[in-house]
C-alpha cells in the first residue's frame, strides 16, 4: 500500500459508483446498498469502475462504503466470506485499472451511520462512544488495510468524535488515508466547526490527504481554505452533484449544481484532488477532467501580460 497526493499537479477521482450501477438497472435498496453487488454482480461493478476509469478518473474507490460483517451476517453470510467480500471490492477496482501506473485504488470505508442505512450518516451524533467507534471500526479497517488497495478512503465522516476513532485506527495500522467529512456549511453533519474537525489531523502522517465529500458543491470552496490552513495537508473534495436527498420519500429533489466551472477556484484554494459523490456520472468526472486539464494548462502557460 503506497499513496502521496503531489503537490505539482491534481488528480481525478471517480463518481458515484452507486449512481451509475442504478443507472444500469439494479435496485439498490438492500440495506448493503451497492456492496450486494460484490455478491450478486461483482462483474458489473467492474465495469462501472473501468467506466470511470475511461472518463478520466485516476482513483477508484470500492464498493464497501455500506459494507459491515453486521450487513453481511443479516444476509446469512458469515464472517470468513464477508472479509472476502471486502478483500473482492479492492480485487475488482484493481482490475478495472488494468495495471495503469496512475490509476490507483482507494479502498473506502465508510461511516457508522452507513452501515445502518437509516441515514444516520448525515446526522452522527450516535450516542457511542470515541472507544465503542474505534471497535466498531477495526475490524473492517484492518481486512482493507490488508487487501492490497492504495490508500484507504475514510469519507462521509459526519462526526468529530468518529474521525478521531478512524484516525486512530489509522495511525495504529500505519498506512495511507485520507479523511474526508460530510458536512453543511462551515460544519459537519453533527454540527461541530471544521476548524475543530480537521485538527484531528493536523500532524497525522499516515493521513495523506483531508477534505469533503457527499456535499453540496457550493460548500466546497470555504472548506478547501479550511481544511488547508489547519492541517497543510493536500486536500481531497467530491461533493454529490447539489441535488438532495430526501429520506423520507427516499428520492433526490432539486437541481444538479455540479459545474466544471467551479474546478478552477477550487485548484486555486488548494484541492489536489477532484471528484464526485452521489448523482455524479462518468460524463460529469469527463466534463471536471476536461476542465481540470484546461485550468492546469493555464497554470503551466498563463497568457501574455498575465505571467506571475
Amino acid at each position: 500500500m503506497g499513496f502521496a497526493v503531489p503537490d505539482d499537479t491534481v488528480l481525478v477521482a471517480d463518481g458515484g459508483l452507486a449512481t451509475e450501477l442504478e443507472a444500469r438497472g439494479f435496485d439498490l435498496s438492500d440495506p448493503l446498498w451497492s456492496a450486494r453487488l460484490l455478491a450478486d454482480a461483482p462483474a458489473d461493478i467492474t465495469a462501472v469502475h473501468a467506466a470511470f476509469f475511461a472518463a478520466g478518473a485516476m482513483i477508484a474507490t470500492t464498493a464497501s462504503y455500506q459494507a459491515s460483517f453486521e450487513g453481511f451476517a443479516a444476509r446469512g453470510i458469515d464472517r470468513r466470506a464477508a472479509a472476502g467480500l471486502l478483500r473482492r471490492s479492492v480485487q475488482l477496482a484493481r482490475l478495472a485499472a488494468g495495471g495503469a501506473k496512475d490509476r490507483w485504488v482507494a479502498a473506502s470505508v465508510g461511516p457508522y451511520g452507513a452501515a445502518r442505512a437509516d441515514g444516520s450518516e448525515y446526522r452522527g451524533r450516535y450516542g457511542l462512544s470515541v472507544a465503542a467507534l474505534t471497535a466498531w471500526h477495526r475490524p473492517r479497517l484492518e481486512v482493507l488495510a490488508g487487501a492490497g488497495a492504495d490508500v484507504l478512503a475514510c469519507e462521509t465522516v459526519p462526526d468529530l468524535d468518529e474521525a478521531e476513532a478512524l484516525v486512530n485506527l489509522i495511525r495504529e495500522a500505519n498506512v495511507p488515508a485520507w479523511l474526508s467529512y460530510t458536512i453543511d456549511g462551515l460544519s459537519t453533519r453533527a454540527g461541530q466547526p471544521l476548524t475543530a474537525a480537521f485538527e484531528v489531523a493536523a500532524g497525522v502522517p499516515q493521513i495523506v490527504a483531508v477534505g469533503v465529500n457527499c456535499c453540496a458543491p457550493d460548500d466546497v470552496l470555504p472548506a478547501i481554505e479550511i481544511a488547508r490552513e489547519v492541517t497543510g495537508k493536500p486536500v481531497i473534495v467530491y461533493p454529490n452533484s447539489g441535488e438532495s436527498w430526501d429520506t423520507g420519500r427516499r428520492r433526490w429533489t432539486g437541481p444538479a449544481r455540479l459545474s466544471p466551472a467551479l474546478v478552477p477556484a477550487w485548484v486555486a484554494a488548494g484541492a489536489r484532488v477532484i471528484g464526485g459523490c452521489c448523482r455524479v456520472r462518468p460524463t460529469d468526472i469527463a466534463a471536471v477532467s476536461t476542465a481540470l486539464r484546461r485550468t492546469c494548462n493555464q497554470r503551466e502557460n498563463p497568457p501574455p501580460g498575465n505571467s506571475p
